[in-house]
């Protein structure tokens, strides 16, 4: 090892190591799989039915909104540089899943509003004039009744009216439950907000670190492509000197031919990659951009399980947003029983009527009363019935996060002790992959043996370059699981991507 470090390694200044990375493959399918699965189901998270329902996001087949975004400006000439953690914040402004779920906040704040105008003064103003005529035929009053003439008749006639209206609440502990339960459910659209930003770093630090791998499988194929080349052409001379037989120049050939196909598929694979990062975090359609950092390897000391698992069931917003949903279920509940209880209400009016505004005087008007619910056809009973039902649902999900929770915390332990070992282990593999290779190069160009042996050895190196990147991919994006599984990848996974805690 130099002074640079190992390839991918963090400096002691905490930047990445700009030297070559050995040539680096996309995760396994699991991997991918595993990755998709948590970003589908914590979307779903995202929409938990509770008492004061938030219009859920929308999902048009599998496809999950944090792969999407809001492109941000418009395409520069110039080629930016996206570091990391800038590639972070640009998802954290334009991610469509966290915009949506802005919007889903606001949307429960206007629910709690409206649960609250039960409880406040509703006041409104009228201004009023009015011109009539009335029948008194219509009214049943006609001449044979009456000793004098009675017109069929009367008016026009008009009046003027300008007043003032309140109606007021005094007590209905229907209402004043239900605005609670909404009060519960904009917390619990809080914490989802906050939870989508969690997701939003795991998108963005998952598609970072694929598209930095495949850079990094370009630039050892490429240096495998260039050696496959080099042993293409010595084979080529020696056939030429009669030294060696024409198999062992079309097995260099086959081989060189192998290197080449696998560069352009890493090259598109490449591309591919960046336009799903730019996807993510926003970047305007057609902007070109490099990747400024190599795959980091920083070795971090898991600590006791018990301190991650107290920690996510303190932090993590999910967490914390099915339990606002269960105390809004459980309000909503309360609510529907109150529906058996007396309210008390009170309206009063204050205005001026009269002929003309010029010819009116002041009138004023007071009255209260009690509703006392007697018989409601059954109304109530539903509310109750369905209130139940609601209750049960949102513990039952609370008690099934908690326990995913677990599962999540002590998966992503596993991973990354498992990953970080396969680091060490690669690491030797590439070392002694490299020097079985130079050994049969030396034993070829001494006519000790035929290219079998370089071929092989050659494919044996590439094979060790390939489980090098995979671990280092896998122990990477372990790091940022684990961030998120204990609530903490917005601050989190800078950390653990350098080893700290």
């Amino acid at each position: 090892m130099n002074e640079k470090g190992r390839p991918g390694d963090f400096l002691s200044d905490g930047t990445f190591s700009q030297e070559k990375m050995p040539r680096y493959s996309p995760c396994s399918n699991r991997r991918l799989l595993a990755v998709t699965l948590l970003l589908l189901s914590s979307v779903t998270g995202l929409v938990a039915q509770n008492s004061a329902p938030v219009p859920s996001i929308s999902l048009p087949g599998s496809q999950s909104p944090f792969t999407g975004s809001e492109p941000e400006g418009k395409a520069t000439p110039e080629v930016l540089q996206i570091g990391f953690q800038e590639a972070i914040e640009r998802g954290l402004r334009n991610n469509l899943g966290l915009l949506l779920s802005g919007d889903q906040t606001i949307m429960a704040r206007g629910e709690r509003w409206k649960e609250l105008s039960n409880l406040l003064p509703n006041i409104t103003a009228k201004i009023q004039e009015n011109v009539q005529t009335q029948s008194l035929t219509a009214l049943g009053l006609k001449s044979n009744v009456f000793p004098f003439p009675v017109p069929r008749v009367i008016g026009p006639f008009n009046y003027f009216d300008a007043r003032a209206t309140l109606t007021q609440s005094v007590f209905n502990f229907r209402d004043l439950e239900k605005e609670r339960a909404a009060s519960e459910s904009v917390k619990s659209a809080q914490y989802t907000y906050k939870d989508a930003r969690e997701l939003v770093v795991l998108a963005v630090g998952n598609a970072y670190l694929l598209a930095i791998a495949t850079a990094a499988r370009i630039e050892t194929t490429d240096a495998q492509v260039n050696s496959a080349q080099a042993l293409y052409n010595k084979a080529a001379d020696q056939q030429k000197a009669g030294l060696s037989p024409a198999i062992d120049t079309l097995r260099s050939q086959v081989e060189f031919q192998t290197r080449q196909q696998q560069l352009i598929v890493a090259r598109n694979d490449y591309a591919k990659q960046k336009l799903s990062l730019a996807r993510i975090i926003g970047m305007p359609p057609g902007q070109e951009f490099q990747l400024t950092e190599k795959a980091p390897y920083q070795a971090l000391t898991p600590l006791p399980v018990e301190f991650y698992l107290q920690h996510a069931y303190a932090s993590r917003p999910d967490f914390q947003a099915a339990q606002s949903r269960v105390r809004s279920a459980e309000l909503t509940h309360r609510a529907a029983a109150a529906g058996r209880y007396p309210s008390i209400d009170v309206n009063a009016n204050y205005g001026d009527i009269g002929v003309t505004p010029a010819h009116s005087n002041g009138t004023w008007q007071v009255n209260g009363g009690i509703s006392i619910p007697i018989f409601e056809g059954g109304k109530v009973h539903s509310d109750l019935l369905e209130a139940d039902a609601q209750v049960k649902q949102a513990r039952s999900q609370l008690g099934d996060l908690r326990g995913r929770i677990d599962y999540e915390v002590r998966t992503a332990l596993l991973d990354l002790t498992a990953a970080a070992e396969q680091v060490e282990v690669a690491r030797s593999s590439v070392d002694l992959a490299e020097q079985a290779f130079n050994q049969s190069k030396d034993r070829f160009a001494a006519g000790v043996t035929d290219n079998l042996e370089v071929v092989q050895a050659q494919e044996s190196v590439a094979s060790a370059h390939e489980s090098y990147i995979q671990s280092l991919y896998a122990h990477n994006l372990a790091k940022v699981e684990l961030a998120y599984a204990i609530g903490d990848a917005e601050q989190g996974v800078k950390r653990f991507l350098k080893g700290e805690h």
